[in-house]
């Protein structure tokens, strides 16, 4: 005969794998966003380069630290 504890820790097992392809999952859609969300920044920053040929956006790039610490948007 199997211990009371046995059928409990298969179910036990179980639902830990279960819950392991859960955060796999969430991780996989995390990062399919984060790439999204990363071209279509880099896409909106062309678009305005050429939009306004002027220059004064010519030397914008994307995660300028300088920048944003002038905007105080990081610290």
């Amino acid at each position: 005969m199997s211990s009371p504890s046995r059928p409990l820790h298969v179910l036990w097992m179980l639902i830990s794998r279960y819950q392991q392809y859960l955060a796999w999952r969430d991780a996989a859609q995390m990062r399919t966003a984060r790439i999204r969300a990363e071209t279509q920044a880099q896409q909106q920053l062309q678009a305005m380069l050429h939009a306004n040929p002027s220059g004064q956006l010519g030397h914008a790039v994307l995660d300028d630290e300088s920048a944003l610490r002038k905007s105080r948007l990081i610290e």
